[in-house]
């Protein structure tokens, strides 16, 4: 199985579309809240190239973007292939 890490903020529906759509593909993933700021967000926003929105989305080291971006993988049927991989 893949090594999925996602970094969220509480209440952001962003985060929990991008959560829901891995819960139904069954891919378990890190989780990394970045809601009080500190050096995890940071260490986000150097992984993701300077994006500073959430969620940020890494699958085996490779930034793949946002939710949007990991919707658009799923929807040209390049999302399955990663995870498992």
């Amino acid at each position: 199985m893949a090594n999925i890490e996602i970094y969220t903020k509480a209440f952001c529906p962003y985060c929990h579309r991008a959560k829901a759509l891995l819960d139904r593909k069954g891919a378990s993933f890190e989780e990394i809240d970045i809601s009080l700021g500190g050096p995890r967000r940071e260490e986000m926003i150097d992984r993701a190239g300077g994006r500073t929105t959430v969620p940020q989305i890494f699958i085996n080291g490779h930034h793949i973007g946002g939710c949007d971006d990991l919707h658009a993988l799923d929807s040209a049927g390049n999302l399955d292939p990663l995870l498992a991989a």
